[in-house]
C-alpha cells in the first residue's frame, strides 16, 4: 500500500467516527439556546436529553444513535491527483473498518441473502459515492451517513410546471406536515428544483450539506429559505414531535433548469443529528479535517 492510499484510507475511518460520534459544535450551540429560552418542559426535556446524548458520545467516542446509517460519501476529485481509478476500493476498504472499529452498525441488507455485515453492498453500490472532477491536486471528502428513520421520510414530486415556486413551497410544507414526529426532529431540510426525476434528489441532498444557518447568495432563494424555515416550524412538530421546542433547525434550496413540461421536487430531511465530516487531502499527503456544520 502506498503511503498515499493509506492517508486516503485512514482519513476516511476517521471522517466516518467523527461523523458518526461528534455532533458539529454549531448544531449543539443552537439546541443549547433553544432549550435554555423555551418554556414548555416536554420540549426542553427532550432538548436537553439530545445535548445529554451528545456530549456522550464525543467525550465516549461512540455513535451517538445506534443507527449509523448507510455509508456515502462526496467526493471532489482533482484532475491532476492520484489515485483517482483507486477511490472507491480504498474507500470500500475504509467502510470495512470504520464498521468494525468505530463501530458502526453493519446497515447493508441486501435484498435475497440479507445482512452484508459490514456495510458494504454486494453489487458495488454502497457505500454510495458522488463523484464530482474539480481542477487541480486535491481530494475533498465527505463522510455522510444517513440513517433510515430520516431517509424514509424524503419525498418527490414532478410538479405541473404552473404551479411554479408557489406550488414548490406548499410541497414542502406538506412533505415537513407528512413526516411529523418519524424522523427524530428537530429536522434540517434540503430542497432539490429542477433537473429531472433523479438530479432533483440529489440536489436536495447537496442543499442539506450547505453551511448551517448561511442563506443563498441569490436574494430570491435566501428569501425562500427564510420564509420555509419560519412556516416549518409553525407546523409545531417540536422537538420528537411532542409539539414544543423547534421543529427545524435549517432550510437549504439548490436550483437546477428544468424541462418545459416539468417541475421535479426532491426534499431530504436529516434528524437532529445531521451526521458528515469533511476532509482536503492534497497529493502530497497532507490532511486537513474540517468538523464544522
Amino acid at each position: 500500500m502506498t503511503m498515499l492510499r493509506k492517508i486516503v484510507e485512514d482519513t476516511a475511518v476517521e471522517l466516518l467516527r467523527i461523523a458518526a460520534t461528534e455532533l458539529p459544535v454549531e448544531y449543539v450551540e443552537e439546541i443549547d439556546k433553544f432549550m435554555k429560552s423555551m418554556e414548555g418542559e416536554v420540549g426542553k426535556a427532550q432538548l436537553k436529553n439530545i445535548l445529554e446524548d451528545a456530549d456522550m458520545a464525543r467525550s465516549g467516542s461512540r455513535p451517538m444513535c445506534q443507527d449509523t446509517g448507510i455509508i456515502a460519501f462526496k467526493l471532489e476529485v482533482g484532475d491532476k491527483f492520484p489515485l483517482r481509478s483507486e477511490l472507491k476500493e480504498i474507500l470500500v476498504e475504509a467502510t470495512k473498518k470504520a464498521t468494525e472499529q468505530v463501530p458502526l452498525r453493519p446497515n447493508a441488507v441486501d435484498m435475497f441473502k440479507g445482512n452484508t455485515g459490514n456495510n458494504i453492498g454486494l453489487n458495488g453500490h454502497v457505500p454510495i459515492i458522488y463523484w464530482k472532477l474539480v481542477k487541480g491536486s486535491e481530494l475533498n471528502i465527505v463522510a455522510l451517513p444517513k440513517g433510515g428513520g430520516s431517509t424514509n421520510i424524503a419525498a418527490h414530486r414532478m410538479l405541473k410546471p404552473g404551479l411554479g415556486i408557489k406550488g414548490v413551497k406548499q410541497f414542502v410544507i406538506e412533505a415537513l406536515a407528512k413526516a411529523g414526529s418519524l424522523g427524530c426532529p428537530p429536522y434540517f431540510v434540503g430542497v432539490g428544483v429542477g433537473g429531472g426525476e433523479d438530479l432533483c434528489m440529489k440536489l436536495a441532498k447537496d442543499a442539506l450539506l450547505k453551511p448551517f444557518k448561511v442563506r443563498s447568495s441569490d436574494p430570491k432563494v435566501a428569501a425562500i429559505e427564510q420564509e420555509l424555515l419560519s412556516k416549518l416550524n409553525e407546523l409545531k412538530i417540536g422537538a420528537m414531535g411532542l409539539g414544543e421546542g423547534p421543529s427545524v433547525l435549517d432550510v437549504h434550496f439548490e436550483f437546477a433548469s428544468r424541462h418545459p413540461a416539468s417541475l421535479p421536487v426532491g426534499v431530504v430531511i436529516s434528524c437532529w443529528a445531521l451526521r458528515h465530516a469533511k476532509a482536503t487531502i492534497s497529493a502530497d499527503g497532507s490532511v486537513s479535517i474540517d468538523t464544522t456544520a
